[in-house]
């Protein structure tokens, strides 16, 4: 399944909002992205005030959608994830796609409608692009996605943690290259996250989207770099990282909603573009529903397992929406003895360095309800005993709080499971019966 093809699957399934009015590209659309927020639709702004060509944005905005993408029972979800990372599977190579429709022999970047996102932006941000780069010795290839700041018509300014791709640039600066690489932009959603997923060095990502796409992806070499792209997607850039460029980039928000700090790095330089003949533009809002997502549900496969080797059963992991898909988790457990609670929470922040807080809860509570885990803290917790905290442990940067250098921080796990040495029904929400009769009447009370 292509991109177009999920897209034309979410459109009958009544997934999309089509904006007709005229929108910029200039903190408009962002406006609205934020606007239809967590759970929202796919919106397809069909007319822009600053460009032809339409932009589509928060594709991979649900887990509903995440699960359809890829053809799989929200129960599935993330032993299919795990089975596609342990169990890659290389995909063909074809000669030609849809993405080399359209060759532009003369750089211009201004022609695609970058997103400026927020108002102390740097400037317009690619911020769904796959990058894709091979090792200088063709050994080593990595997938993964970072975020680009427009700085002319044909230079870009990336962000490089100190992760894959990082490590790849590293080795073509100490051979004296610059790094060949493809920036894909609109791609299905497996792609996405399979870029985002944390595989070992060594591991192609394209191949674990192959996995998830039942064998079904389809690469095509560039023309102009040694980098390859899906067939099949909206648009590709190609590229060099420079060895030697380097510029202050930013101001940009993170996936806490605030700013990261500016700080030298390398620089882009745009070699080619293709792209399909209509292509829309794929925008992805930072700090966003999706962008959570995309960065968080990783990290939940890496948490249910932790935390199954030392309790019977997971039954629910969220890294939730207020924890901005990253620092906090909830996660429903069903415990043996009074204590599992306490290791599940340590398993879980071994896991996940970056966790900063966690509640483990029964599987009566509901992980996406954040009421429904404040009743339980509210009702199952006591500090004195239920309470850890680890002091002076490593976390994330992207916490505004922790050590800004090194992401030293505190941690706290809370939990809230009902304890095995008082009475059970001190614990037990309250239920009112109801027939089907009263169920039928509630349920067109509430479609009115």
């Amino acid at each position: 399944m292509s991109l177009q093809d999920f897209l034309k699957q979410m459109e009958k399934e009544k997934e999309f909002l089509h904006v007709k009015d005229h929108v910029s590209t200039v903190f408009e659309i962002s406006h609205l992205m934020k606007a239809f927020g967590d759970n929202g639709p796919i919106l397809f702004f069909e007319k822009l005030k600053d460009s032809n060509v339409r932009v589509i944005a928060n594709i991979s905005g649900t887990r509903k959608r995440i699960c359809a993408a890829l053809n799989v029972h929200p129960d599935q979800l993330y032993r299919r994830l795990l089975w596609a990372w342990r169990s890659p599977k290389k995909p063909k190579i074809k000669a030609d796609g849809t993405v080399k429709e359209v060759s532009e022999k003369k750089i211009d970047l201004s022609k695609i409608p970058i997103l400026t996102h927020f108002e102390r932006d740097a400037g317009p941000y690619i911020t769904s692009g796959v990058i894709h780069a091979r090792s200088v010795d063709g050994s080593i290839e990595n997938l993964s996605v970072h975020r680009l700041q427009v700085l002319d018509k044909n230079h870009l300014a990336i962000r490089l943690v100190p992760r894959h791709l990082f490590k790849l640039w590293n080795g073509a600066k100490r051979a004296g290259k610059d790094l060949e690489i493809a920036i894909s932009i609109g791609v299905h959603p497996a792609i996405l996250l399979a870029a985002s997923s944390p595989v070992p060095f060594g591991v192609n990502e394209f191949d674990v989207a192959n996995a998830l796409l039942n064998n079904h992806l389809r690469l095509i070499h560039c023309e102009n770099v040694d980098a390859d792209t899906p067939a099949d997607a909206e648009l590709v850039l190609e590229g060099r990282i420079s060895a030697a460029k380097e510029v202050f980039e930013g101001p940009f928000v993170d996936i806490t909603g605030t700013y990261d700090v500016q700080r030298k790095q390398p620089v882009v330089e745009v070699v080619g573009v293709m792209h399909r003949r209509d292509y829309v533009y794929e925008g992805l809002l930072p700090s966003g529903a999706e962008h959570r997502l995309l960065m968080g549900l990783p990290h939940e496969v890496l948490i249910w397992e932790s935390v199954s080797k030392v309790v019977p059963k997971v039954y629910a992991v969220n890294l939730s929406a207020g924890g901005n898909g990253w620092l906090h988790a909830v996660i429903a457990i069903e415990k043996q003895l009074d204590g599992d609670g306490k290791n599940a929470l340590l398993a879980a922040f071994a896991a996940h360095p970056s966790l900063k807080h966690a509640a483990v809860v029964d599987s009566d509570i509901n992980v996406f309800d954040a009421s429904e885990v404040e009743w339980a803290i509210a009702t199952r917790f006591q500090a004195k005993e239920d309470l850890i905290i680890i002091e002076n442990a490593r976390g994330s940067t992207l916490d505004s709080s922790a050590d800004q250098e090194t992401g030293l921080t505190s941690k706290m796990g809370f939990d809230a499971t009902r304890p095995f040495t008082k009475p059970r029904e001190k614990f037990e929400k309250a239920k009112i019966p109801a027939s089907k009769r009263i169920e039928k009447i509630a349920r067109e009370l509430e479609a009115v």
